[in-house]
């Protein structure tokens, strides 16, 4: 662990050893619990027995803040080189990213991985990835969450929210007690769809591995008894779309006493989607002293308002405009035909795109039907075109995204809503 952190640490007697030391190493952990051996995941506690009574979501717990167990939160300390940059170095650095912030007390951005003050455990895996530098959300959003306060983050998709809550939720998960028999997760991440959920588990798996930190996938669609049993076993984080999570809170899965870092991701696409009455059932079953975490697109009227009922004394970042934009990086050409003539124009497209034997090309159909349709029209015409709508079971989505990914097909025929989770990691 870097040295201008191990103070943030101590303070708990545990100083580096919950990061690579802590959980690589198989020491003992602050309470003094032996970890080592190949039952380490057997005995991090978790775990629900199968006659959980009906929980009523409906019914808001009555909060006690003094008798709730305390938690660590603030693991932000500002590295020399970034103290030392004047207010015009700052502003000048704002400027150039496009970067808009409100609040308070905000932290300055850093400007490379190692300035960002992550333990060594996490910037190494940062570094693995081959990353040249951070994105502008998260050379803002880094201190932001680290420093333990509400926040807000305005980035358009793609810009690398991901790691901005992923990093910071690993650090934070390290300084809490472990779980124990009977426990949620500490970190929620709420996403909108089933796609966006599994995209967020892998960079949460990919960056957890070296603090052996669990996690889950919960959404609709698919059986429940994978879910279940990873949740009665314990994890640290749990991904899910508001509609699956509720059934496994009403249903005693799983509960949310443990949650103390919350993400709500993509929050204008789940109020779009009508998930605002889940959203809120959901938030009112975790604490209010959490650190609550919002990202989004856009910053919608809806969306100001959630922040407002659930975010205290927070700091935004808003990166670019507020506003839903074509990107600049794509060059768009715009036809009006007739639909007799839609499928004549959408083959000469694809015989120019095709050129390059490196695209991938991605066409968006308003129904399901018609997803269908447009797949068997140009299969049978010679394309390797494959299809993915609301429709499909899970597992032929994840394999219809894996081959537009790979690039095995690189024509995928897709609904908007079906295909929100791709490439946006």
């Amino acid at each position: 662990m870097s040295g201008n952190r191990d103070h943030q640490f101590n303070r708990n007697n545990f100083g580096s050893s919950r990061g690579g030391d802590f959980r690589g190493s198989h020491g003992s952990d602050r309470n003094g619990y032996n970890r080592g051996g190949n039952d380490y995941r057997g005995r991090r506690g978790g775990g629900f027995n199968n006659n959980q009574k009906v929980v009523n979501l409906d019914e808001k717990p009555n909060w006690d803040l003094d008798t709730l167990p305390k938690f660590e939160k603030n693991f932000y300390s500002e590295d020399p080189k970034v103290a030392a940059r004047s207010d015009a170095e700052i502003a000048e650095f704002r400027k150039e990213n496009e970067m808009t912030i409100y609040g308070h007390d905000i932290p300055k951005p850093i400007t490379t991985f190692d300035e960002a003050g992550f333990p060594d455990y996490v910037l190494n895996e940062v570094k693995e990835e081959g990353f040249e530098k951070p994105t502008g959300i998260q050379c803002q959003g880094w201190p932001m969450a680290l420093s333990g306060r509400d926040m807000i983050g305005v980035a358009a998709t793609g810009s690398g929210k991901t790691l901005s809550y992923c990093l910071p939720a690993i650090v934070h998960i390290n300084a809490q007690p472990l779980l124990s028999p009977g426990d949620g997760p500490i970190v929620l991440v709420l996403a909108p769809t089933r796609e966006l959920a599994v995209q967020i588990q892998k960079e949460c798996s990919k960056f957890g591995r070296t603090s052996r930190i669990r996690n889950t996938c919960v959404y609709g669609g698919v059986p429940r008894g994978q879910q279940i049993r990873d949740l009665q076993k314990g994890v640290e984080i749990c991904i899910a779309t508001p509609g699956r999570l509720i059934d496994m809170l009403e249903t005693g899965k799983t509960n949310l006493k443990r949650v103390t870092y919350l993400v709500l991701d993509e929050a204008d696409r789940m109020l779009d989607m009508g998930f605002e009455p889940q959203i809120r059932k959901i938030v009112d079953q975790i604490r209010p002293d959490r650190q609550t975490l919002m990202w989004s697109a856009t910053w919608p009227k809806e969306v100001q308002a959630l922040a407002r009922d659930y975010l205290h004394d927070y700091i935004q970042v808003n990166i670019g405009s507020l506003d839903l934009a074509a990107s600049h990086n794509i060059k768009q050409i715009i036809e009006v035909v007739s639909q007799y003539d839609k499928r004549d124009r959408l083959v000469k497209h694809l015989e120019v795109a095709s050129e390059d034997k490196e695209s991938k090309i991605l066409i968006f159909c308003s129904t399901k039907r018609a997803c269908d349709d447009v797949t068997s029209y140009l299969r049978g015409d010679g394309w390797p075109a494959l299809c993915i709508h609301g429709d499909k079971q899970q597992q032929e989505r994840d394999w219809v995204l894996n081959e537009f990914r790979s690039g095995r097909s690189p024509i995928m025929v897709a609904t908007d809503v079906a295909a929100r989770g791709i490439g946006m990691y």
